[in-house]
């Protein structure tokens, strides 16, 4: 048996278990060797994991009709919604498909309803009463840097002091989703907050260094932050989130993500060129950008003038 481990970054963990079958080993390696993003990893893993618990042993001499079937045991028994359906699709794809060879017609024929529905976007004054309701400063920061860029939550907790770059200003995003670096332009307002917040801590590695658990931890003294062996939590971050949507009654579906989303497509209203969103994002294609953007055609050179229009309220100190 391989003496795989977890991993773990942005709290997604990718690892075999002592009870996996042979299959599901070499099944772990190849999703690593694909430099598929930990989370989705994990996720495959577990669909396949589910199918082998099921049918009490190795699902790797299972036929296509059999895997038909547990599709429809999942959707039918188990309720699966149609985006839990997608990922168990895509699971079964790669571990029968990519691993086993098999070219089967059920994985074109097995496609959820997909309804292209929007993304949740915050107006810039939703954005403003949102911030406004969040008392904590470091929870503040971490909004406002996540719009400021538009990063993913990931990318903004695991940001390192050495990834501000001074020059742009800029940010250096590493090991995101599909284990690419990027840059993203960092707004001047934004740097000089980040500038500004570092002294309250003073960690040689992390921007937000985390320390103790739950979301009130905010109480930790800068020197035991300075120590602090892991950045913020996810966790921390969207029960914060919720609680703020709640207090500012902002739309259902709000979330962390979108205030990413927000930064899309604001930018978008101030004229930069969906190609450089699509880049700023991390997008693997333009098609994904295209699912809430429109086509525009305005020049890299107008993208900072319009990140310093998207300022909200000045961070209150605390």
């Amino acid at each position: 048996m391989s003496s795989h481990k977890s991993t773990k970054k942005g709290g997604a963990a990718s690892a075999v278990l002592p009870s996996d079958p042979e299959s599901l080993v070499r099944f772990a390696d190849l999703l690593k060797l694909r430099s598929l993003a930990l989370s989705t990893q994990a996720e495959y893993l577990r669909y396949v994991r589910k199918l082998a618990t099921r049918v009490n042993g190795d699902p790797a001499g299972l036929d296509e009709a059999q895997v038909r079937e547990h599709l429809l045991h999942l959707k039918v028994e188990h309720a699966y919604s149609p985006s839990s359906m997608r990922s168990a699709v895509a699971a079964m794809r790669a571990y029968y498909g990519l691993l086993l060879g098999h070219d089967w017609k059920l994985f074109d024929l097995v496609r959820s309803p997909d309804a292209k529905k929007l993304p949740a976007v915050l107006t810039r004054e939703e954005i403003a009463r949102l911030l406004a309701e969040v008392r904590e400063r470091r929870f503040q920061m971490v909004f406002r840097l996540i719009y400021a860029c538009g990063l993913r939550i990931s990318e903004a907790i695991n940001l390192e002091v050495t990834d501000i770059k001074r020059d742009g200003p800029r940010l250096h995003i590493r090991g995101a989703k599909g284990a690419k670096d990027r840059y993203v332009p960092l707004p001047l307002w934004a740097y000089l907050e980040l500038k500004a917040w570092w002294p309250t801590h003073r960690h040689p590695k992390w921007v937000f260094p985390g320390v103790g658990r739950g979301w009130r931890d905010g109480a930790s003294s800068p020197a035991e932050l300075a120590k602090a062996a892991e950045p913020m939590g996810v966790g921390s971050i969207q029960h914060c989130m919720r609680l703020v949507v709640a207090s500012a009654r902002l739309p259902k579906g709000t979330c962390v993500h979108t205030l990413r989303h927000s930064y899309a497509t604001h930018l978008l209203e101030k004229g930069v060129n969906i190609r450089l969103i699509s880049a700023y994002l991390g997008h693997r294609s333009l098609e994904t950008t295209m699912i809430y953007l429109h086509l525009t055609a305005v020049n890299e050179a107008g993208t900072h003038a319009a990140l310093a229009q998207l300022q909200p309220p000045p961070c209150p100190a605390n």
